[in-house]
């Protein structure tokens, strides 16, 4: 398991061949990868709620917001000599977690996150090539920067790869 890189909540790492990135406990959070084939480049984020703007700026956590998370990964990616133009993404997580009987706006967290990620996605063009998002079941995500295969193990359901 040496090849591994975790990927804990509100966190966002990068990483090339052949390490793969892991995040686990995607419950209402969702975890995005974004790479670029042509490099081998890649980073995954382990986001937890849409947006940075009501978060005082001296307690950000940038890996925690959707918009500030994408954008940081980006930048990374950028960094490392990754092209923009050539950047996919994948995604998965964003579940319901739990039922309320009052249908608040503050308590879709999970569709928010999902709502959130696929605009910064689309604002910076960034193509969303597979998805495994909704439900009411958390995921543990694991990405292969050799393969650019996502496998995805949800609770009481087999193992999905995208």
């Amino acid at each position: 398991m040496d090849n591994i890189v975790k990927v804990s909540m509100a966190d966002l790492k990068m990483t090339t061949p052949p390490m793969k990135l892991r995040t686990m406990g995607l419950g209402s959070c969702v975890g995005i990868v974004v790479y670029d084939e042509k490099t081998n480049d890649c980073g995954m984020a382990h986001i937890m709620l849409p947006t940075s703007k009501l978060c005082k700026p001296e307690n950000l956590n940038r890996a925690k917001y959707a918009d500030t998370a994408i954008h940081d990964l980006l930048l990374n990616l950028k960094k490392k000599g990754a092209q923009l133009s050539s950047l996919k993404a994948k995604i998965a997580g964003g579940a319901q977690m739990f039922a309320y009987s009052n249908s608040s706006e503050s308590m879709r967290i999970g569709p928010r996150n999902i709502e959130a990620v696929k605009e910064e996605l689309k604002i910076n063009r960034i193509p969303i090539v597979s998805e495994d998002v909704g439900g009411k079941n958390g995921r543990t995500i694991e990405f292969n920067s050799m393969t650019f295969k996502l496998e995805i193990r949800t609770i009481n359901q087999e193992m999905k790869v995208i």
